[in-house]
């Protein structure tokens, strides 16, 4: 799904995997798709659901094997667009 939305645009994003660490020391690995300019991640954005990502700021200070310190409280994400944790591997 994401592959047509970015050749039908002639877009082509560097995906990248972060871990992504919350303050009560929950963790998840996220896919970044990394865009060369902020026209195209916002296109990206406005079509998909997700979040703004800057390397600079949220992985400590810039580290490229550094980890993304999340704020605020885990929430686990169990939709995400068409895909979905199924009901059974929920809590």
């Amino acid at each position: 799904m994401n592959r047509e939305f970015c050749e039908g645009r002639r877009l082509a994003p560097m995906k990248r995997l972060v871990q992504a660490i919350w303050p009560d020391h929950s963790y998840e690995n996220w896919r970044l798709y990394c865009f060369t300019d902020q026209a195209s991640a916002q296109a990206f954005l406005d079509h998909f659901p997700g979040g703004m990502f800057d390397p600079k700021r949220d992985r400590e200070n810039g580290n490229a094997r550094g980890v993304w310190r999340r704020t605020g409280e885990y929430k686990r994400i169990l939709d995400l667009g068409p895909l979905s944790v199924p009901e059974i591997l929920r809590n």
